[in-house]
């Protein structure tokens, strides 16, 4: 069997020169362009890190009253299999479940230690364990909830109330969520942009399958990025004044998503007026006092992908068939607070079939969680370097993911190139393959082969190469250029797509990991793909678990008992 040709150093595919040229007309294209890694160097970064400087994970606002929220997840507490099912019993909205909602999709889900280290893990995941999202609640008319902005502090599981105002009557509750970049950006450089943006998609997923546990939905709300950082108190001067370090504090707006619940409405439509009258209180915890580098591409990235002007668009789902009931008998609550990024894998380990099929077609966009999160049209199909599935040869395969992106695949590949001459659909041959999925194999390889390849294209991390299997996530940039704002919508939707995987990894059994060091363009080239249209966003693995025995687990809140507050298990 012939050897799979990677893209040599110094070598550049007509793709990657076309890129190069649309760049030159697109900030965001170019910044893509330029943090992309390739062989012969990665994208601009630090040379060394010192983590005793690290910055502060966590933000605070002294100053401001405290709320502390009752730790209530396993009041509501469902099996795993519920989290997608159509059917939910639905919780009444009060300060019970509001803990319970932020508990599961921001709050911390175990500490670890080692020797002298010590670290907390979130039910969100984040690039390098270094969280730059930010939690916002706003809402009137909860009970036991004063009506205004109140910032979350999932180290102590508390609100933190920024904008109080009086009541008007009204009962709505919306989550903002923003990015502290400089946390990223202190160990990852310009790629940080990035990684924030498939952070926020982490954290978007993460709140959407905590809803789902309470019957709930979120659903974006499409709020210009100016209007958002006034509502969240993100651009008040005397909070954070301009200065020659001001990036390091700096938080950029993301998302503001409202919570549908029984009894809720939508916000008010005026949304940059609701808080005119509202006492302010509170001052900001310094993120890093003293940082060693700085990126302003990163800033200019941003800039250029705000929302300018809110627009209503229509999200219409696939017709897909309903995810079948999950057979694990795990509860959802458990599921969110064990799941883990992998750091080793077994690769003497397999993974079933079944299961697979399991976890592709979770990552089909349906209109349940995590993808009522999702923003825009679905974007981005899967490329897949499958290892180590019990009855499928190892080799290269497609997940389409959508009839659309069916439709696109002829046009995707090189032509002229005869690699995947001999593609076919997976369900042709194998019964147990859904029709729905459009499992296509485009070539078997062997699996030492496979290993090399998943291996070289992820950064040479080994757990591309010793998990079942390992992914790489391609998006449709088609309307970057016109639209800056559906660059982070792309990225966002590769961070929902990868919280739909760690969830079902982990109730399959096994493990996932987000892998954001790849080579953008090796990858393109080895799956012949010689169209800009289609950009590598971001890479996934899942695989058996090597669990380092040496870190001991401790748990999330130590210094309190879970509040017993009156509420009805389902």
């Amino acid at each position: 069997m012939r050897a799979w040709p990677l893209l040599k150093m110094n070598e550049l595919t007509g793709a990657s020169l076309f890129m190069s040229d649309v760049a030159q007309n697109s900030p965001l294209l170019a910044y893509h362009a330029r943090t992309k890694h390739r062989f012969e160097a990665f994208a601009e970064g630090p040379g060394q890190l010192d983590w005793d400087a690290q910055p502060d994970p966590f933000r605070r606002y002294p100053g401001a009253p405290r709320l502390e929220l009752p730790l209530s997840a396993d009041h509501f507490e469902r099996p795993y299999g519920a989290l997608t099912s159509a059917d939910r019993p639905t919780v009444a909205p009060d300060l019970n479940s509001l803990g319970a909602l932020l508990e599961l999709s921001f709050g911390i889900s175990a500490w670890k230690s080692w020797g002298p280290n010590r670290w907390a893990l979130r039910c969100n995941p984040s690039s390098g364990n270094l969280h730059p999202v930010e939690a916002y609640v706003l809402g009137a008319g909860l009970p036991g909830l004063p009506d205004g902005l109140h910032h979350y502090d999932p180290k102590d599981h508390l609100l933190e109330g920024r904008a109080l105002r009086p009541a008007d009557g009204t009962r709505w509750l919306a989550i903002g969520l923003s990015s502290v970049m400089w946390r990223e950006a202190w160990k990852y450089g310009e790629r940080a942009f990035r990684y924030c943006q498939l952070d926020v998609g982490h954290a978007m997923g993460a709140l959407a399958y905590a809803a789902a546990l309470l019957g709930w939905s979120i659903t974006p709300l499409r709020v210009p990025g100016n209007t958002l950082t006034s509502l969240l108190g993100l651009d008040r001067p005397d909070d954070f004044p301009p200065s020659r370090f001001a990036f390091t504090e700096t938080e950029e707006a993301e998302i503001l998503l409202y919570v549908q619940a029984p009894g809720l409405a939508q916000p008010p439509a005026e949304l940059d007026a609701w808080l005119a009258d509202a006492v302010w209180q509170g001052m900001p915890s310094q993120v890093d006092p003293a940082p060693g580098y700085r990126w302003p591409v990163i800033g200019q990235a941003a800039t250029a992908s705000r929302m300018l002007r809110s627009t209503d668009k229509n999200l219409d789902f696939p017709d897909y068939p309903a995810l079948p009931a999950h057979p694990s008998r795990s509860g959802a609550a458990q599921i969110i607070r064990q799941r883990r990024s992998g750091q080793r894998f077994d690769p003497k380990a397999s993974l079933d079939k079944a299961a697979f099929y399991r976890l592709l077609d979770a990552t089909l966009p349906r209109p349940l969680a995590p993808f009522f999160a999702q923003e825009a049209v679905p974007a981005i199909l899967l490329l897949l370097f499958v290892l180590r599935v019990d009855g499928l040869p190892s080799g290269l395969y497609c997940l389409p993911r959508t009839p659309e992106a069916a439709a696109a695949l002829p046009g995707l590949f090189a032509d002229g190139d005869d690699r995947f001459a001999g593609q076919a659909l997976v369900a042709d041959s194998d019964p147990d393959c859904p029709a729905h999925l459009g499992l296509r194999l485009l070539a078997p390889l062997g699996l030492q082969e496979m290993q090399r390849l998943a291996r070289a294209l992820s950064c040479h991390q080994d757990i591309a190469s010793t998990s079942a299997f390992s992914l790489g996530m391609l998006g449709d940039f088609s309307g970057v250029a016109e639209d800056g704002y559906a660059y982070r919508q792309l990225l966002r939707e590769a961070g929902l797509i990868g919280q739909a995987l760690y969830l079902e990894a982990e109730a399959a059994g096994v493990r996932g990991t987000g892998i954001g060091c790849f080579f953008d363009d090796p990858v393109h080239q080895a799956f012949a793909i010689n169209n800009p249209r289609w950009q590598s966003v971001y890479h996934f693995t899942v695989g058996t678990p090597v669990v380092d025995e040496r870190i001991e687990t401790g748990p999330p809140y130590p210094h309190r008992n879970p509040a017993h507050h009156p509420a009805e298990n389902p």
